[in-house]
């Protein structure tokens, strides 16, 4: 296990780039309209219904955490060894493990939420992080970030620009399959190395439980737009909503 100061050096220019990356992103939602406006005389729809709150929910939650590790470690003495360049590791080690995070934020901001269902895709999403960063396994990292990369390339490629909603699930399928393959290697890996921790083990139902409840708020709750509603996964939750659990809240069964 490296320095407890040297990983706060890194958590620090991580921090940094996830604060950028989210004001980024916060900055852009701007352009979608949030407060009540009023359209060639005609009254929008009120804030609650607009297509940014996702958004701004979710670029908000990122920028306080990123928010969160900077203050963690600033506190723990990270930013000033990172600042008198001791530990910021222009090692190999440290610029792949840069690479990977940056490559399945890419993947999954660009190809996977935009044509995949989000729930699926938010499910692989952070089971590659956890698995991969929560104790630094380059392996883990490696296998995380290609299974998540190839996912992405298929939906990229088979449904460019944009998901063929109205069509068969494929890349919904192969995010799937892609999910419990994930799922599985992670678990029999920890299991033979015989460090099948806490995390690990909670890991899956993180996975699933952090993107369904948001987007089940969010569409329920809210009534907001949600990335791609006629997934294989959010489909079959919206159908039941409204033609089985509806009806007997209001009585009509």
């Amino acid at each position: 296990m490296e320095d407890k100061t040297i990983l706060r050096a890194r958590d620090f220019w991580a921090s940094l780039v996830l604060i950028t990356v989210s004001l980024f992103f916060l900055y852009k939602t701007t352009d979608i309209p949030f407060l009540e406006t009023s359209v060639a005389g005609v009254d929008a729809a009120d804030w609650y219904n607009s297509a940014a709150l996702v958004p701004y929910g979710i670029f908000a939650a990122l920028f306080i955490l990123a928010v969160t590790l900077l203050v963690i470690s600033i506190r723990d003495g990270g930013a000033a060894h990172a600042l008198s360049m001791i530990g910021i590791g222009y090692s190999g080690q440290e610029l792949f493990r840069v690479f990977c995070i940056a490559l399945i934020l890419f993947i999954y901001i660009f190809a996977l939420v935009p044509r995949v269902d989000f729930i699926l895709s938010s499910a692989l999403m952070i089971t590659s992080l956890i698995w991969g960063f929560h104790n630094e396994d380059q392996r883990a990292m490696l296998v995380g970030a290609g299974v998540v990369s190839m996912t992405g390339a298929y939906a990229l490629i088979m449904n460019f620009p944009v998901s063929e909603w109205a069509k068969p699930h494929d890349d919904d399928w192969i995010t799937l399959f892609a999910f419990l393959l994930l799922t599985t290697i992670m678990i029999l890996t920890e299991y033979r190395a015989e460090s099948l921790s806490r995390v690990v083990r909670v890991t899956p139902v993180v996975a699933v439980m952090a993107p369904l409840i948001l987007v089940c708020a969010m569409a329920f709750g809210f009534r907001q737009n949600v990335p791609n509603r006629t997934g294989l996964v959010f489909s079959k939750i919206e159908y039941h909503y409204y033609v089985t659990l509806r009806p007997l809240w209001q009585g009509k069964r």
